[in-house]
């Protein structure tokens, strides 16, 4: 045992290393002492039922953050890349946003991928003046709400439902159409979006069902979609559960052809629903990066190829990271407050990015969004492009 005086000179010697070990919140953790540090975080579903674009979208923004280290390090700031995993899960999603929040070093924020965990998150961003940029979370209530610190670089549902409508009824030539949607903010939002236009246009909606996340079976609903024979099946929500409903359509003799939005835009959907994916049609908020210098860089960072919020993720990271740098241009050099910071990311005009061009209106909705339509004429991954639809 220690006798109390060299007990006392090993606490007073821990205290000071502990000390040394937590000082300077901003003083470069990545060797250089003479640079302050700059994180930017990300938030996206790492593991569960939507985790491949969740890791699509956080890889991303991981590339163009290192693409940008040696012009900040100019700047004399560090740039690091904090990722979390919100799980896709509302109640993960805020619990994260408080630990974010309580950073000091912490700057801005890119994600969400699901709206319904962007909404709540992006309340707490909001209070600690964060600001966040969703290179995926369509719903309109993200940006609806005015906050200052919300945007995204995506299209809306209430643009993405209706141009899938428009393209069912014009160019599919439907006219019954049975819609499944899974509950979410996103999934009801955009079902409710498509419905809309799909009945201005003259559809007969002759049925519809939600589902619940998570759920495998879904005899139960496809049995009333065979009983009404529709020529569309139209699915608001995501790949994990929409690859099962496309897979046990086929399997029942369901011939009618199936549509969905953004949220089946990823090659797991294949992966799960194998040859039934065929004649499956989408809408998305994301171009396809293959074949692009981006691409390339991607898989020989990561070791597999870009899916469709890869590219969403570094440019959503690249329009942040300009923000920053005007906000400290702006400000003699030194970082301002975080408020500051939000208002300067929010009057980026002109980005043109990898893949789309941005500038944030005054709700925080990029004004050059666009809608791609894809069909998946084989079980393959991407999906042949149909054509773009722009504001």
């Amino acid at each position: 045992m220690l006798n109390k005086k060299a007990l006392s000179l090993l606490v007073t010697a821990s205290l000071g290393i502990a000390a040394l070990t937590g000082c300077g919140n901003n003083s470069g953790a990545s060797g250089d002492s003479s640079n302050k540090v700059i994180k930017i975080a990300s938030q996206s579903p790492l593991s569960g039922g939507s985790a491949t674009l969740g890791d699509a979208l956080k890889n991303g923004s991981e590339l163009a953050l290192n693409e940008e280290k040696d012009k900040f390090k100019e700047l004399g700031y560090t740039l690091q890349f904090e990722p979390l995993d919100d799980q896709g899960d509302p109640k993960k999603g805020v619990a994260n946003a408080e630990q974010i929040g309580s950073d000091s070093d912490v700057y801005g924020i890119i994600g969400h991928l699901n709206s319904g965990v962007t909404i709540p998150s992006s309340e707490v961003y909001e209070k600690y003046n964060i600001p966040m940029i969703s290179p995926a979370a369509t719903a309109t209530d993200v940006t609806d709400r005015g906050l200052k610190t919300a945007n995204r670089i995506v299209a809306r549902d209430d643009f993405q439902g209706p141009a899938g409508a428009q393209f069912a009824m014009e160019t599919l030539k439907v006219n019954k159409i049975f819609i499944i949607q899974d509950k979410t903010a996103y999934g009801q939002g955009l079902a409710e979006n498509f419905k809309g236009k799909a009945e201005e246009l003259g559809a007969e909606i002759i049925g519809e069902e939600g589902i619940t996340v998570g759920e495998k079976d879904f005899n139960g609903v496809l049995s009333q979609v065979a009983s009404v024979k529709p020529d569309l099946v139209y699915f608001g929500g995501l790949y994990a559960e929409g690859g099962l409903l496309i897979k046990q359509a086929r399997e029942k003799g369901i011939t009618a052809k199936f549509m969905g939005g953004d949220g089946l835009d990823s090659s797991s959907l294949v992966d799960i629903a194998g040859d039934a994916v065929k004649d499956t049609y989408i809408t998305s908020v994301a171009g396809v990066s293959t074949d692009t210098k981006f691409a390339k860089n991607y898989k020989e960072k990561f070791n597999k190829d870009a899916e469709s919020y890869s590219i969403y993720g570094y440019d959503s990271m690249k329009v942040m990271l300009l923000g920053i740098e005007n906000a400290i241009k702006e400000n003699d050099g030194e970082i301002p407050a975080k408020d500051v910071v939000a208002k300067a990311v929010r009057s980026v005009s002109d980005y043109k990015g990898e893949m789309t061009e941005v500038g944030f209106d005054e709700k925080g909705d990029n004004k050059f969004a666009k809608i791609f339509i894809y069909k998946f004429a084989e079980a393959a991954y991407p999906p042949k492009l149909e054509g773009e639809i722009s504001k």
